[in-house]
């Protein structure tokens, strides 16, 4: 191919008529992308997200629903004082720009109140100990109740006026009595002591001793003991004198 030939070649009106016509095509593309973007993303638009704390369920739904906004449950809490199924909280906050579609979430309020294990805190730890555990699980906590006993043990927890052990589901919102010990002795562990003075007249039987069958016998008095002797001394003399006096007669005889 020659330089001229070439170079007629783009005066052809069928050139550039493709060139013009590709480049509408793109210019087009690109200004409809442009369109089915902004449709699509709510370009320029912003809705204020409304107030919707404290309001039940059903409303909530329905203000969003006018809105084109939508709602989503993501968590529950418990506020004694509200509705069941009152929004307690919302993410985003009111008053932020939001475009159309957006997810509004919520927590809503529980119809009870939410129960907790009770820890093995009876007959397990003192006062301090148990107070901490408990306040740090999230139970409320009355007025200790203290009974005799191991001071500040802790021997027990009433919850509504009623015992409860380790393991029981309860409410964190009743407040907790704990009981512990005042450091004095229960009256059903006091101890009787007798007096050994009070049962010296008692016998034997009343005193809950054995009976000693045994009978004390007493010495006689120093003056008795000598005459005694005395006594047994002249009759060794007379027992000694007839003995002679027999011997004697015995040889005469002889």
């Amino acid at each position: 191919m020659k330089t001229a030939e070439f170079f007629n070649k783009f005066r052809s009106r069928y050139l550039w008529g493709n060139l013009a016509a590709m480049a509408v095509t793109v210019v087009a593309l690109a200004f409809g992308a442009k369109i089915a973007i902004d449709i699509y993303t709510h370009h320029g638009e912003s809705i204020p997200v409304p107030n919707i704390l404290h309001q039940s369920f059903d409303k909530a739904q329905d203000e969003l629903d006018d809105l084109g906004l939508k709602m989503v449950v993501t968590d529950t809490g418990y506020v004694k004082r509200l509705p069941p199924g009152a929004i307690l909280e919302q993410s985003p906050a009111a008053g932020e720009r939001v475009k159309s579609g957006h997810i509004i979430y919520v927590t809503i309020n529980s119809a009870s109140s939410p129960t907790i294990s009770l820890p093995d805190v009876i007959d397990n730890s003192s006062l301090r100990e148990a107070m901490a555990k408990l306040t740090a699980m999230g139970f409320k906590l009355g007025q200790p109740k203290f009974i005799p006993g191991e001071k500040d043990w802790v021997y027990g927890i009433q919850c509504n006026g009623h015992s409860v052990v380790a393991g029981d589901k309860v409410p964190v919102d009743v407040p907790l009595v704990i009981l512990v010990g005042n450091g004095m002795r229960s009256e059903s562990d006091s101890v009787d002591y007798i007096d050994p003075a009070s049962n010296d007249d008692a016998t034997p039987l009343e005193s809950g001793g054995d009976v000693d069958e045994f009978e004390e016998v007493t010495a006689p008095p120093a003056e008795e003991r000598s005459s005694a002797s005395h006594g047994d001394d002249e009759k060794s003399e007379n027992a000694k004198s007839t003995s002679k006096k027999e011997k004697t007669d015995n040889a005469k005889l002889q």
